[in-house]
């Protein structure tokens, strides 16, 4: 066991000094590391195989099986990814308050699991006037499943690596790169493999191997129960925040040098029993900042504060309690920028599909492609895409830059809305030209003729959506991992996943809304007659505006600095 003693910084506040003495003792765990997170990063491919498996086709069934207008089955494909989306919100709370991350986890992959039997019954062993019924029942089980599960299972992959590791704290940083490989090697294989079966076996075989998968996730997470650190639940993370603004509100007119101010209170003169009430209940010390200033308020000492005994946390609240908050907050306006980003994004799972089932899917005389397993070029162009990412691309950027990881993380994403743009208008085009040839062949009244284009035409925008996951996704991950307050985490994995979710209501939002002012002309059955070029140029027109919002939100974002970290705060 290696001791070592630190001094932490001198903090300066109305003249006083505070000085903290601080001993660590570091102790070499056996648990954790790449031996328990390569469990957790199994157990997260085969979930992503069965969520795939359905999302990905799940517009198919819809419309050939339930027989639902294009439309609808697109809002009710945008409706379920963005539930199982925004469910992980209160999954995630769940977690941090009662459950801890690794109960919620293997309670949702039951959950999870039985949902998918259940759908697998819905296809085959239903009949047929309750089909329809007991098939978005089982939709919403898994809905709720994936709640309990997105949020935490990355999360408690993360906390394997120990940040006061200097090792760990490096493996952490290439984490999440290798943890969405995994993702995309799971979400790659159900379309090559699950949506195949699917479209030429039976959906009640597709859906029954991915319940299989979801078994062996369930089992394999288990396996690794003895190597896992685990973290229990710290309470509601949300009074602690609502203490912040509390004791702000009660002292608005109370400064730091008038108004009966006494100075900052930092925490270090609490008891051992009364340690625990930052977000974080971490003794690292984040570095104070002068955005978000009002809430400094619930941190000065006052004279009643003086004459307690005891300190009242909703009149007083500790440095760090009060820069936790700010990190919550200033992580708001970035995700409401982000939202028109997945817009983009579901369009892989509805539309594009959609084209694709138009167009010449041939090959050779008996094969016929699938038209949802094009989702699998990008998964396999992002597995080639992240080694290259990792092991030239950020090399090459950090001399360059100079900084840790080659560019920050705001940059990152903002590289993935741009080509999100990208992908909009080479996506106009190319349907555009699917419309013409449509036109050109006397095909414009056919809707299930097959149009004499070939479904490879589709490719540059298969391609461009992979570059918009390498660094959009991704670079949403680490930053809602990151920036968050480190018992809030599971939190912050659930407000970039509901990001997919809101965004998915708002692509339902703009379908409506386009549908209105066009007349419903622009995204009718027959697609030959329908202007799904013009839809595409307003998201392209939307996600550009979004941009620019993002741009300016991103120039003003203030990372967060740990006084204990020997590494300088990121700049924008």
């Amino acid at each position: 066991m290696e001791s070592s003693v630190a001094v932490a910084p001198i903090a300066t506040e109305n003249g006083v000094e505070h000085t903290e003495n601080k001993v660590s003792h570091h102790k070499i765990s056996s648990k954790g590391g790449w031996n328990a997170a390569i469990f957790i990063i199994m157990v997260e491919m085969a979930q992503r195989f069965a969520y795939y498996g359905l999302a990905g086709n799940l517009i198919q069934y819809l419309t050939n099986v339930l027989n639902e207008p294009t439309a609808t089955a697109a809002q009710d494909v945008n409706n379920w990814v963005g539930i199982s989306s925004i469910f992980p919100l209160l999954g995630a709370f769940v977690a941090d308050s009662y459950l801890g991350r690794f109960n919620t986890i293997l309670l949702s992959s039951f959950i999870y699991f039985m949902g998918m039997v259940l759908l697998s019954l819905a296809v085959s062993a239903i009949p047929l006037h309750y089909r329809k019924a007991v098939f978005f029942t089982a939709l919403y089980i898994l809905a709720v499943g994936e709640g309990g599960h997105k949020p935490c299972v990355q999360t408690f992959a993360a906390d394997q690596f120990d940040e006061r590791n200097p090792k760990d704290k490096d493996a952490k940083s290439s984490f999440f790169n290798w943890w969405y490989l995994g993702i995309v090697f799971g979400a790659s294989a159900a379309v090559l493999v699950a949506i195949y079966l699917q479209d030429n076996v039976g959906w009640a075989v597709g859906f029954g191997v991915m319940a299989g998968a979801l078994a062996l996730a369930l089992a394999i997470f288990l396996i690794g129960i003895k190597r896992y650190r685990k973290q229990a639940p710290v309470g509601s993370p949300f009074t602690t925040v609502a203490q912040v603004f509390v004791a702000a509100a009660r002292k608005w007119r109370v400064s730091e040098t008038h108004g009966g101010g006494r100075g900052i209170y930092h925490g270090h003169e609490l008891d051992d029993d009364d340690k625990r009430t930052d977000i974080g209940q971490s003794k690292r010390t984040i570095a104070r900042t002068n955005q978000l200033r009002f809430l400094d308020k619930a941190m000065i000492i006052d004279e009643i504060d003086l004459a307690s005994r005891e300190r009242n946390p909703w009149r007083l609240c500790s440095l760090n309690q009060v820069e936790e908050v700010k990190l919550v907050i200033r992580l708001i306006p970035i995700w409401l920028s982000c939202l028109m980003f997945s817009c983009i994004l579901v369009q892989l799972h509805t539309f594009f599909t959609k084209q694709g089932s138009t167009m010449r899917r041939s090959i050779g005389s008996n094969f016929q492609v699938p038209p949802a397993s094009l989702q699998s070029l990008v998964g396999l162009s992002i597995l080639v895409a992240v080694p290259v990412y990792e092991r030239i691309f950020v090399p090459l950027a950090r001399r360059i830059t100079g900084h840790r990881s080659g560019i920050t993380m705001l940059q990152r994403i903002g590289i993935g809305l741009f080509t999100s743009i990208l992908t909009m208008i080479v996506a106009a085009l190319v349907e555009a030209k699917r419309v013409r040839t449509a036109r050109e062949n006397g095909l414009i009244d056919s809707p299930k003729a097959i149009v004499p284009i070939s479904i490879w035409w589709l490719l540059p925008q298969y391609l461009l959506v992979s570059i918009c996951d390498v660094f959009g996704i991704v670079g949403l991950q680490e930053l809602f991992y990151d920036q968050m307050p480190e018992a809030m985490r599971s939190l912050g994995a659930a407000a970039y996943i509901s990001i997919i979710g809101v965004g998915s209501f708002i692509n339902t939002g703009v379908i409506e809304v386009v549908e209105a002012i066009t007349h419903r002309s622009w995204l009718v059955d027959n697609l030959n007659r329908a202007h799904l070029d013009y839809f595409y140029w307003v998201l392209a027109g939307l996600s550009a505006l979004n941009l620019c919002v993002f741009i300016w939100i991103a120039k003003r974002f203030v990372y967060k600095k740990v006084l204990e970290d020997e590494s300088k705060e990121e700049v924008c």
